[in-house]
This record gives C-alpha cells, sequence and structure tokens, in this order.
C-alpha cells in the first residue's frame, strides 16, 4: 500500500510545511514543494527555494542526509499548481486562515486527481468547515493529517477523518505515514486541538497558573512537574521556551474561540501581562532573546544561566532547589501528598490534568490508549495520563477529587479502584467501558517490552539478556544504565551463542531503550585504573574483542538493529555483525579518540574491510586508510542511518527502518532472510600502508595542530590510531591478519588507557558529559 503514494505535494514552505516535505524526501520519495510568489517578483519560486536553503543549515537537521533534498521539487502556487495534478498526496500547511484555506481548495479541486489524498495540517478548523462547498469527489478524498513539529524528529501524526472520507484512501495515507514517515497514527475525533495539543496546552497552561499563583520559581515548577511526571528534563518552563513563548497565546485564543462553553480549559484563561511584555520585548523563547531562561554572556565569553522571576518579571541567576522530600523523586503519590509547596503545586497540576484526560475519552479520542499515546509520542511524556492515574491509584484520585468538591469524571467514577492498564495470560490490556481489552498494534508490530510480559528470558546477566522473539529468531538485549557495555554484556555473548547455534536459526542484537549503547562503561574503566588493575582492563578489552568475533565468526546470521545512539563499542557490535538493519533516527560512531582512546573492539579492522571494499573508493590502500583515519580520529558521528551509509558504518546492503515500532520486525527479517546457504564470512587480510602511510598521517595530523584545530594530545592520540590503522612494524609489502591488527589495538588502548592525559578526559567526560580539549 505505501507504493500507491508515489509522489506528495506540500503546499506552504514555512517551518511546518517544508519539515514534512523533508521527510517525505528522507522516506526517499520525490516531493513538490509550493508556496505564494514573493511580492518582489524577481525569483517567483524564490520563498520555497529559501525554505529548502534553511532547512540544509538547519540543527537539528530536517534532512537525514543533503541528498534528500534532491528529491524536492520547488515552485509557487500561481505557476505550478498544476503539478499537483501528479501528485498521490496533496499536503496543505498554509497560514491557520479558513477563507485563505477554501480558496485554494477551490484552485486544487480543479487540478488534482481524483482519488489523490488531499489533507490539511490544521489543528484548529473542524474538518467539515474546510470542505465546505466542495464536491462529493472532493470530500471523499479529504482528511485532516497533523503533524507535530519538527515533522523529521516528533513520532505522532493525528488523523482525522471526516463523515463521507474514502476509508480505502484513509489506510493508505496511514500506511505511507506509518512505513515511509515513521509515523505512528492516531485516530482522533474532529474535536478543537484534537488530543495532545488540546491536553498539552491545558497542561502547560494550569501547570504556569500554578506557578504563579503559589510563588512557585520556573525551577522549583520545573523540578516538581519535570521528572517526577515523567516530564521530559526541560521540564515546564523549560519546554515553553523550547516551542516558543509566543505560542501560548495563540493556542489559547484558538481553543478559546473553537470550545464548546462550559470546558474546563476556560479556567485557564486570565490576563498574562508578563507573558505579553515577555513577547512584546522579544523574549519569545529560545528562538528569541531568551523565554522564561536565558543565557547572558559575560565579557570573557563565560555564560549565566538566567532565570525570570515570575512576580518581579526580572531575570536573576538560576537557582537549584532544594532536593525533593522523601520518595517523591520516584513516588507519584508520595510527590502529590508532599508537605508545603512541593505536594500542593504537583496536585494543583495533576489533579486537574488527570480529571481533563479522562473528561477527553469518548470526546475527542475513543480510548485512554490513544490519549496516552498521543501525549507520550507528541509531547514526549515518559508515562501518558492513565498510567500516571494508575501510579497515584484511580480510586485515590478519585476519592481526592471528590472529598475537594471537584468533578469526577465518569471514566474515573466507573474505574473504581481496578487499574486502567493490566497484564492478563502475557498480554498488556487496557479499561474500557464494556471491561478490558488487549492493547493492539499495527500489523506487522513486534516489541520486546510485549514479548517479555508472556516470557522468561532464555540467559541473563547483570547487563543483558537473551529472548526468543519468534520464529527461530533470538533476541540478544542490553539492560545497563545507557545500555552501556561491559564484561555482564560480554557474558551474555558467550552465553547466547551456544544457546543460538543449538535452538535457533539466527540473531538479532536489539533493545527498547532510548540510546541502543553509549559505548564501554567508562566508570568501570576508570575504578580500574584508580587500583591500577592493569590486567583487567587488558582482560576486558580481550574479552571484548574475542566475543565481538565469536558472533561475527557464529554459525548464523547476527543481525544488529541500533536506534538513537550507538557509539564507541556500541558501534563495534554493530560493525561485527552480518548486517545491520538501522533505525532512521540512529547516531553512530567511533567516538573514542574524544575520551583519548582508540577503538579497542576490532572497530578499526572492520572500518579498514568496509573502506577497501567500499565502491566509491579508489583502489590501493591510501584512500581507504585516509577515509577511515579521518572518520575515527575525529570521532566524527553519523547524524542519521543514511548519514551513517555515506561514512561507512552501515553497509549499501544495510537496512533501514523509518518507524521505530517496526525495527525488530525489519531486523528480524532480515536475519531469517539471511539463514538459507549462511555461512560465515572470510577473515579479512588486511594489506596496510605502513611506515610510510603513517608518516603522511601525522603530517596532516601536525598541519591541523599548527591551524589550531587540533590539541597538542589530540595528536598524540592520532598517532596511535595511525600506527594501528597502518599496521605497526609491518611494510607496504606485508599482510596484516585480523588477529595481528587486534593485538596491536590492544597495546595502543592500554597504552592510551595509562596516559594521565586520557585518565583526565575520562574523568571530564563522566563529570560534565563533555569533551576535554587537553
Amino acid at each position: 500500500m505505501v507504493g500507491e503514494i508515489k509522489k506528495v505535494c506540500v503546499i506552504g514552505s514555512g517551518t511546518m510545511g517544508a519539515g514534512i516535505a523533508a521527510q517525505v524526501a528522507n522516506a526517499g520519495v520525490p516531493v513538490l514543494l509550493l508556496d505564494i510568489v514573493p511580492k518582489d517578483g524577481a525569483d517567483r519560486d524564490a520563498i520555497a527555494k529559501g525554505a529548502v536553503a534553511k532547512m540544509l543549515k538547519t540543527d537539528p537537521a530536517p534532512f537525514m542526509s543533503k541528498r534528500a533534498a534532491r528529491l524536492v521539487e520547488t515552485g509557487n502556487i500561481d505557476d505550478h499548481l498544476d503539478k499537483a495534478g501528479e501528485c498521490d498526496w496533496i499536503v496543505e500547511a498554509i497560514v491557520e486562515r479558513l477563507d485563505i484555506k477554501q480558496s485554494l481548495y477551490e484552485k486544487l479541486e480543479k487540478v488534482k486527481k481524483p482519488g489523490a489524498a488531499i489533507s490539511s495540517n490544521t489543528s484548529t478548523i473542524p474538518l467539515g468547515h474546510l470542505v465546505e462547498g466542495r464536491t462529493d469527489q472532493f470530500k471523499r478524498d479529504f482528511l485532516i493529517t497533523h503533524f507535530f513539529n519538527p515533522p523529521r524528529y516528533m513520532r505522532l501524526l493525528e488523523i482525522v477523518q471526516g463523515p463521507e472520507t474514502d476509508p480505502a484512501l484513509v489506510a493508505k495515507v496511514e500506511a505511507f505515514a506509518d512505513r515511509a514517515m515513521g509515523k505512528r497514527v492516531i485516530h482522533t475525533h474532529d474535536t478543537p486541538g484534537f488530543i495532545a495539543n488540546r491536553l498539552g496546552t491545558y497542561w502547560l497552561a494550569i501547570a504556569v497558573n500554578a506557578a504563579m499563583d503559589l510563588g512557585i520559581t520556573v525551577e522549583e515548577a520545573d523540578q516538581i512537574g519535570g521528572r517526577p511526571m515523567g516530564v521530559p528534563k526541560t521540564g515546564i518552563f523549560g519546554l515553553i521556551d523550547l516551542v516558543g513563548v509566543d505560542l501560548m497565546p495563540l493556542l489559547s485564543k484558538s481553543l478559546g474561540d473553537t470550545l464548546p462553553k462550559g470546558d474546563p480549559y476556560f479556567d485557564t484563561i486570565r490576563p498574562m501581562p508578563l507573558v505579553e511584555k515577555m513577547i512584546a520585548d522579544g523574549y519569545t523563547g529560545r528562538k528569541g532573546k531568551g523565554g522564561f531562561y536565558k543565557l547572558e554572556k559575560g565579557k570573557d565569553g563565560s555564560r549565566t544561566k538566567l532565570s525570570l522571576d515570575l512576580a518581579s518579571g526580572e531575570y536573576r541567576p538560576e537557582q537549584k532547589p532544594a532536593p525533593l522530600p522523601g520518595k517523591a523523586e520516584r513516588d507519584l503519590a508520595a510527590l502529590v501528598t508532599a508537605p508545603g509547596k512541593v505536594g500542593e503545586y504537583a496536585w494543583a497540576v495533576l489533579g486537574p490534568v488527570l480529571s481533563y484526560a479522562a473528561k477527553l475519552v469518548g470526546e475527542a479520542a475513543d480510548d485512554i490508549v490513544a490519549i496516552d499515546d498521543a501525549m507520550k509520542l507528541g509531547y514526549n511524556w515518559k508515562f501518558g495520563p492513565f498510567e500516571l492515574i494508575d501510579r497515584l491509584g484511580p480510586g485515590k484520585l478519585a476519592e481526592r477529587l471528590a472529598a475537594e468538591g471537584k468533578p469526577v469524571p465518569a471514566l474515573l467514577k466507573s474505574a473504581g479502584t481496578n487499574p486502567f492498564y493490566r497484564i492478563e495470560n502475557g498480554k498488556r490490556q487496557y479499561l474500557t467501558e464494556d471491561g478490558y481489552r488487549d492493547v493492539k498494534r499495527a500489523e506487522g508490530v513486534l516489541l520486546l517490552d510485549d514479548i517479555k510480559l508472556g516470557a522468561e528470558p532464555l540467559a541473563r546477566t547483570g547487563s543483558a539478556a537473551l529472548w526468543d522473539v519468534g520464529d527461530g529468531v533470538a533476541g540478544l538485549e542490553f539492560t545497563g544504565k545507557m545500555n552501556a557495555l561491559d564484561e555482564e554484556v560480554i557474558k551474555l555473548i558467550n552465553l547466547a551463542i551456544p544457546i543460538v547455534k543449538a535452538q535457533f536459526k539466527a540473531l538479532v542484537i536489539y533493545n527498547e531503550g532510548s540510546n541502543f549503547s553509549a559505548g564501554a562503561n567508562l566508570g568501570l574503566a576508570m575504578f580500574a585504573v584508580n587500583i591500577a588493575a592493569w590486567s583487567e582492563i587488558e582482560k576486558l578489552i580481550a574479552g571484548g574483542q574475542a566475543a565481538f568475533k565469536a558472533l561475527k565468526y557464529a554459525p548464523f546470521p547476527v543481525v544488529a538493529a541500533p536506534a538513537g545512539l550507538a557509539l564507541g563499542g556500541g558501534c563495534e557490535i554493530c560493525l561485527n555483525a552480518d548486517a545491520i538493519q538501522a533505525y532512521a533516527e540512529t547516531y553512530i560512531g567511533l567516538v573514542e579518540t574524544g575520551v583519548g582512546l582508540v577503538p579497542g573492539w576490532g572497530g578499526n579492522g572492520e572500518m579498514l574491510d568496509r573502506a577497501a571494499k567500499a565502491k566509491m573508493m579508489p583502489k590501493g590502500p591510501m584512500p581507504a586508510l585516509g577515509k577511515v583515519f579521518q572518520t575515527v580520529s575525529t570521532a566524527t558521528v553519523a547524524k542519521s542511518a543514511a548519514e551513517a551509509k555515506e561514512q561507512m558504518f552501515l553497509r549499501e546492503s544495510d537496512g533501514i527502518t523509518m518507524n521505530r515500532d517496526r525495527l525488530l520486525a525489519d531486523a528480524k527479517a532480515k536475519a531469517l532472510a539471511l539463514v538459507d546457504g549462511y555461512a560465515p564470512p572470510e577473515p579479512p587480510v588486511f594489506r596496510l600502508a605502513g611506515a610510510s602511510g603513517r608518516t603522511g598521517l601525522n603530517m596532516a595530523v601536525r598541519d591541523f595542530q599548527k591551524k589550531g584545530i587540533a590539541t597538542a594530545y589530540d595528536g598524540v592520540v592520532a598517532d596511535r590510531l595511525a600506527e594501528v590503522l597502518t599496521g605497526g612494524e609491518a611494510d607496504l609489502l606485508d599482510t596484516v591478519t585480523e588477529d595481528q591488527l587486534l593485538k596491536l589495538e590492544r597495546a595502543k588502548f592500554l597504552e592510551s588507557m595509562k596516559d594521565s592525559r586520557t585518565q583526565a578526559r575520562i574523568e571530564h567526560m563522566l563529570t560534565t558529559g563533555k569533551p576535554l580539549r587537553n
């Protein structure tokens, strides 16, 4: 069904429209981006062209690869609207004015082909108003597709269909948005703000009002209303700064104009002179001069973080709040009952917001799952509102609301003391008016979290586990903090290989953490350094090399399925797999030089082998060597899976999955496709550049140091890396085996680890999360 949409047109090249066009291009599908003709008329396509040019410079980047921009064709509405007739889906993302939208639809109706989908990105205008006066065919082809900004990174897509919309057309758009654009689609009712913005805007308004009423500082509000509630680390005021302070009154007006009288949202609307003054003075958040927080530069180049005093409206140095009392940091029930302003503020936010969420079931969405998913995907909440209610206790929430004389939503009353979610017979179920129902996944979606509900691991260590993921495939999962790799992961790999060999066809390396793996556990490494346990460090490096090579040469296919960060050792385990099926948002790289090390678990040889075999690479040892040296010495990290192919962390034959929910199923399919006739790879034999090649690399590093690009210690680390990549004492005519290269790698890793300058870099990284430039 995805193949039915072969070309897309996006009309409106503002931030949202341009971002939607970029994500279509990221999917490898041609897209026509149109906008109005500029008033000067010098270049009639200038607005759309300018949007593409701006996106190529934007960070974080809307394009997953600069190559994707080639799939965007630009034009203008006056001259090129007829080209929309070539497209299978037309997305309108213009100004939120009904008259302007209807005027555009009248023109589109004359050029679009019957059966081509047309959708609006609106979140404020009812679908019925949008299609007034249009033909029956247009109404059958029309729906609302509400993307979230930025479209590349926000996974939520809310879809609204009208009573006359063709269900088959909706299914076609949904399949494309899901599989090609990477969206999880939530079907919502045609109500103001749909789900996420209606509840999210209410939440922010409640939180801001409560902070002002209770005398809570912005730092305290972000502490109380942040991590303990599962809100992203920005907290509440930090999030408003991120999305834009000026968006608050716009959303408030939009919902205030369209919601029915009596809706609890109206209780949040009040004069906000402080916010009005901030906007008038240009303090619109991160995109402006600052917001509720701002950075002030000192004359010496230093930066001081300032916070806005909500009472005076003046900035002051940021104040770190006192720690939350008792269990309040990790226990929601303890948070809302905490003494003083902590408990007062937590309840002032959660009470109304969770109550409002319960009211929206049946009104804005069919069930609680849609509301929870919308908030988790659209606002990055860790827990949906009904998951939060379960953490408080549905009965206790209803009891407190009633005791305070506040209305108790019917859904909350009917739940009684029953949780909104439960596990039954290995299935996750959610509560409805008719009892519990299984949570349904989209067709073809396979999640390890679901598998775990009805299974026990085949093997487990302190940092990893092995699972049966079905169809004769085992799944190796990292489970430590940041999924860091340590001796417990190595132990699990060694346990897994004989199990998979005896009972399974293939192995997938996969997990559902935010990050695949941040690399080796540097904290444990520094502990070993501090007690001079050099033999333990060497044992860990040798053990990792042996385990990764055991995976590489195992008698069954191994597929790595990274998502998020795959750094250092996390990258190396992928490089040693037979194939990679990467989530599109995979950020992969060998970053060891940044902490003064060289890759120690086989990454050097794997990158040299990839470069030597790459079709794009000129023949001979030097081009491949130069490319790998540049990539590894600069600790380059690919900013997408598409970029990872360009940097050779992924082969051309490796797969990319756009939808995170489909990664395990895709990786499993790739592994099974390798089973028939599978034979482990032949060990590579390297012909490296030797001392002469090393001289060239060293000269390049010295040049960088003279220009101030590389520090003194960067040069030392780069020289060690160059020695590994050129084969140490090997001559240009000699061959170097994989084992010889691994031995050299170990030696240089240990030499680096013993250097106090490396130790300083690691300590700095562990303490600050930032590299030390020594």
